[in-house]
């Protein structure tokens, strides 16, 4: 058991990925709009997500290559398209989720500004957003993997004891009876909501391609992550992220349902609203509870999302083209800080919008991920070991056939 725990990683950054403005964001909107009422859709989302999450590492510890290489076997066609749209989301996908951390920023641990830059206005938050962006990227330029690896087991035992304890305080607290009673969305801001709300729970299905990436390193600081391990990680990981899913849902349904509060798409607007409206019902005394929890969600998805994106697209460029392509992974990591500041600073998004585009998007590319990586995981290219067993193949095509579904009944009622 002690050399399973040693070997925990890549299963912790993907929960560290995974647990952010879906969780946060989502699911705490979704228990203050419907109570637990869409609490079938957050379990339904991860069953059927799941086998394509776990392919990932599945196929590079049993192959020692990444699901990039694998792409690459199927077809370059197929690897065109990832890096297509990896590079059409990824700076949307950054610049979201640094908003909700800068807005988070700048409620517990006050403003600055605002500040002029000729005649442009710097508000509070984009300066956090600029104090944030630099403290990953000096992280990630300086620790590289080995940090991020060690940083993560720490961030996500801190945020799974204070989110518990959150939701401990407010059931001792609450004095209405939780009801149960689900509910299926019928006009179209609803079923638009539940789109998003599915698009990143966990997380988006691109990142079984971060995944492989990590397990790869995983596997250079140690000979032991073979694939029984890497299983064992990654369901760890998954199982905090349901676990962590169904806590904010809680809590946003035992203290935010009925209260007749909207929440605003404005990042600091919106994170005041939140940690006030937890302090107001459960006491003063758990701010700092929350603010940990809440923080510490939105820093860790930040992290390695601001780590993943650059390491996969430095890989596929090398796929694509050839190993002498200067375009490693500091050149992506560096393009993709100065396309979030850019995307935030001037063109001034609202982080409702930003959020809304991003996790529609990820929801409606999930069928393109679920078919490639349940077609590689069954091929000739991965040991006939580590294919799919029965009940995992049923799952998949239930999973396949699922997102499919969602993705065009979304699209009918545009």
């Amino acid at each position: 058991m002690i050399s399973k725990i040693k070997n925990l990683g890549p299963g912790l950054l993907f929960a560290g990925a995974a647990i952010g403005v879906s969780h946060l964001v989502q699911s705490t909107r979704a228990g203050a709009d419907f109570g637990l009422g869409l609490l079938w859709a957050l379990l339904l989302v991860n069953i059927f997500k799941y086998p394509f999450f776990q392919f990932g590492p599945r196929y590079a510890t049993a192959t020692g290559e990444s699901l990039l290489e694998g792409y690459h076997k199927l077809g370059r066609s197929v690897l065109v398209a990832y890096y297509v749209l990896s590079f059409a989301t990824m700076f949307t996908i950054q610049t979201a989720v640094t908003i909700v951390t800068a807005g988070l920023a700048s409620t517990l641990f006050g403003d600055f500004g605002p500040f002029y830059i000729g005649s442009k206005l710097i508000s509070s938050i984009e300066i956090w957003t600029l104090i944030i962006l630099f403290i990953c990227l000096t992280m990630l330029m300086i620790g590289k993997y080995k940090l991020l690896d060690n940083l993560m087991k720490v961030i996500i035992i801190t945020l799974t004891i204070s989110t518990v304890v959150a939701v401990s305080i407010a059931l001792c607290n609450t004095t209405e009876p939780v009801s149960f009673k689900q509910i299926l969305p019928s006009n179209s801001v609803e079923i638009a909501f539940l789109i998003a709300f599915m698009g990143w729970m966990p997380a988006p299905l691109d990142i079984s391609v971060w995944h492989s990436l990590w397990a790869i390193e995983k596997n250079k600081d140690t000979n032991k992550y073979n694939p029984k391990s890497a299983l064992f990680d990654f369901n760890i990981g998954y199982v905090s992220t349901i676990f962590i899913g169904i806590g904010f849902l809680l809590l946003g349904a035992l203290v935010m349902f009925n209260s007749g509060k909207t929440f605003s798409a404005s990042a600091g607007q919106f994170s005041s609203q939140l940690i006030h409206m937890y302090t107001a019902s459960l006491g003063n005394w758990s701010y700092i509870i929350i603010g940990i929890a809440v923080f510490t969600t939105m820093f860790s998805t930040t992290l390695t999302t601001l780590d993943a994106s650059p390491r996969a697209m430095e890989k596929t460029t090398q796929l694509l083209f050839n190993k002498s392509v200067p375009l490693n992974y500091g050149f992506w990591i560096v393009l993709l800080v100065l396309g979030t500041i850019f995307i935030f600073v001037f063109l001034a998004s609202e982080m409702g919008l930003l959020i809304k585009i991003a996790t529609i998007l990820s929801f409606i590319t999930a069928p393109f991920y679920s078919i490639i990586n349940y077609k590689l995981i069954s091929s000739k290219h991965t040991p006939a070991d580590w294919r799919p067993s029965k009940w995992l193949h049923v799952l998949s095509c239930l999973g396949v056939a699922f997102l499919i579904g969602f993705s065009i009944w979304y699209l009918s009622i545009l």
